[in-house]
Parts: structure tokens; sequence; C-alpha cells
């Protein structure tokens, strides 16, 4: 019977040693992107420069500012539109209406942006990329 419950413990130990973290490494053209998970739910999180890329190379596209309306109309990325993080709840959002497109998501700091993505993927949303907040923004700001 001791024997039965040693090998159980380490069978056990063995599994959940084996379960891989919530956050991966992926590859995407060459660029670093890390793709956040929970569960089934992710989205990519990728650097500024990959997401200037995107934005260079890809007309379909949203980007999309999650700050509050007072800080976008003080500055924001050219061709961004704003929905508050706060605002963003499982009702249909009507200036997001293809929840394959490319999603472009930032905010301040970049606090906002990952909590906008996540719940913007928990939602159905399939091609988020989150990329962080305005105040490290290289690119042209529209005031």
């Amino acid at each position: 019977m001791r024997s039965i419950i040693i090998l159980i413990a380490v069978v056990t130990a063995v599994l959940l040693s084996a379960c891989t973290p919530c956050t991966d490494t992926v590859s995407d053209r060459g660029s670093s992107a890390e793709i956040s998970q929970h569960g089934e739910i992710g989205y990519l999180q990728i650097t500024q420069e990959e997401a200037q890329r995107i934005m260079d190379t890809n007309e379909n596209i949203i980007i999309l500012d999650v700050r509050t309306e007072q800080e976008f109309s003080e500055g924001h990325i050219t061709g961004a539109i704003c929905i508050p993080n706060e605002t963003i709840t499982e009702d249909v959002i009507k200036e997001l209406p293809d929840k394959e497109q490319i999603i472009l998501v930032y905010c301040r700091s970049g606090r906002r942006s990952k909590e906008a993505s996540e719940k913007l993927a928990s939602y159905g949303y399939t091609n988020i990329r989150e990329f962080g907040g305005i105040n490290d923004w290289q690119g042209e700001i529209e005031k």
C-alpha cells in the first residue's frame, strides 16, 4: 500500500511539472512576440517596432487606444480610435464588428492595454496585438 501511495505521488509530481506556463514566446517573421494565454484565450504581445511595421504594411487594421477620451484628445497615434478600457464589455462593440480583424491595442503605459486585450480575446476576438503604451511610442502622434 505504501508503495502505491509513493508511486501516485511521484506520477502526480511528474505530471504537474510538465505543465507549460501561461506565457510562451513565439517568432513572427523574425521578430519576437509573446503570446499571453488564459486557457484557450490569448492575444499576442508585440514590440512597438512590430506594431509600426504592421501599421506600415497592412491596410485592414484597427489601432485601438484604450485610454480615456480626455487622454486620447491630448494626443494619440495617427489613425487610432478610442474605446476606453472601462467601457469594453461583452456587449457588441460597434467600432469592432470583425472579430478576425487585426486590432493593435495600446494605452498610456501598457497596463490597460493588456487588460483590454484579455477582455477582447475572451469575447471572441482572434487577432489582438497588444503593444504597450504611448509613453514609449516613437512614431507619429496626432493632436
